[in-house]
This record gives C-alpha cells, sequence and structure tokens, in this order.
C-alpha cells in the first residue's frame, strides 16, 4: 500500500447526527472553547482538506487562527497555518472564497481532468490546481499529498468527503463534537451518507476518549492501530 498522511477526521454535529440544517446560514455547533481546540489540531497538522461543497457553503478560511501557535510553527519551520486542500470534479469555485484569500500557506485544489484547464484560468495564483485524473478519489488525493510531504492531515467534511475516507478505510482517527439541540430536518446533511462503512453493528470502533467543553462533548475514536495516543488538542511538534 502506498504511505498516506495520518488522518484525523474532524467534524461537530447536532444530537441527530446533522452536520447542517437547511436554513442557508451556516450552523453553528461548536463553542468559542471547542474552536480554539480545533485550532490547537489544525496547528498540530501539515495540512487541512475540506470538499468543494463545503468551501461553497460555509465559506471556511481554514487557517490557524491563534497568533502563539502561528508563531510557534514558524519558529519550528513551517508555514503560520496548514496547507488548505479541497477536491473538486467541477471549474465552479469562486477564487474570492476565503480560503484562497488568506494568503499565509499553499492552497491545493484537486480537480479531476476534464476541468482543470478552466479551474486554472478560473483561480489563476490564488491556488495550486492539481490534475487528479477523471473522477478524483480520496485515496489518490491522500497519496498525492504523502509525496508532497504532508504526514499528518486534518479532514473536516463536509458529509461526501467523510465517507469517502471511512468507506476507504483512510481515517486514523474520529474527533467527533455533539451539541446539545436537535435539527430534525431530513433534508439536511447528516455527518456520512448511506452505504457500507467499515464500522458498523459486525465491528464497532473503538472510544479512546471523552471530553465535556462547555455544552458540547468531545468523543474521540480510535480507527486504526496508527492512532496516536496524545492529547485531543494534538501532539506537540
Amino acid at each position: 500500500m502506498a504511505e498516506r498522511p495520518y488522518t484525523l477526521l474532524s467534524c461537530a454535529m447536532s444530537l441527530d447526527g446533522y452536520l447542517d440544517d437547511r436554513s442557508g446560514q451556516r450552523l453553528m455547533l461548536s463553542t468559542a472553547a471547542d474552536l480554539d481546540r480545533v485550532d490547537a489540531v489544525r496547528a498540530s497538522c501539515d495540512a487541512i482538506l475540506v470538499g468543494a461543497g463545503t468551501v461553497r457553503a460555509d465559506n471556511p478560511r481554514l487557517v490557524v487562527r491563534s497568533r502563539a501557535r502561528r508563531v510557534r510553527r514558524v519558529a519550528e519551520g513551517r508555514a503560520p497555518t496548514p496547507c488548505k486542500v479541497t477536491v473538486t470534479r467541477h471549474p465552479t469555485l469562486d477564487p474570492t472564497s476565503a480560503v484562497f484569500s488568506a494568503r499565509d500557506g499553499d492552497t491545493l485544489v484537486y480537480c479531476a481532468s476534464p476541468s482543470v484547464g478552466s479551474t486554472r484560468q478560473r483561480l489563476g495564483s490564488a491556488a495550486t490546481v492539481v490534475d487528479a485524473g477523471e473522477s478524483p478519489t480520496m485515496r489518490w488525493v491522500s497519496e498525492d499529498l504523502a509525496a508532497r510531504g504532508v504526514r499528518r492531515l486534518m479532514v473536516e467534511g463536509g458529509q461526501s468527503v467523510l465517507t469517502q475516507f471511512l468507506a476507504l478505510g483512510l481515517a486514523d482517527e474520529l474527533q467527533l463534537v455533539v451539541a446539545p439541540f436537535f435539527v430534525a430536518d431530513s433534508g439536511a446533511h447528516r455527518v456520512v451518507a448511506a452505504g457500507p462503512l467499515p464500522f458498523n453493528r459486525d465491528r464497532r470502533a473503538r472510544l479512546a476518549d471523552v471530553r465535556q467543553i462547555d455544552d458540547v462533548v468531545l468523543l474521540r475514536y480510535a480507527l486504526s492501530a496508527r492512532f496516536e495516543q496524545d492529547d485531543p488538542e494534538g501532539p506537540t511538534r
């Protein structure tokens, strides 16, 4: 098997398992204290990946926000913030999106071959567009990131991306935050899509840690033998 980064999936969900609702506004599931924890995890990683749908819907910056953590990364010889990564099949990403405007780290866009030319033209110097083949897979992307020096990868969604990493056995860890309310909207996105996944009624994931943060709960699951027994905020590097 080709080399791939240590991969942790990070997401927050409602009590009934939803990542969002259909209000058209970003659904805030985490608290300020939990978002600071996520910032610490980001600072421990070499790259942060989200799907193009998440870029369009949430417009995330995908950066380390804490000045102290950014300074520490620079002192260690790294960029202030991890490489930002997204995957798309269509040339419809907006070059003014926050992920492209934050120029304090590299940005990679893995793109289906038919859309590479138009995506490069659309994004210009805002990102490096990588030809990921006719139908990009998370396994190919993961292995290419490893070849680029990414040792620790954080995957923040959305549903399709999380499902693919789990289904392909590419995830080593899941950091799942549960918010204390229901969405109750069958048209909204759940954490994963329907389909066969490696953890089911016959194979249970191992719960490695539970932590209360204000009124949310962090559940940390070991998904592979590569699971790192470090603090939930990430290893000291």
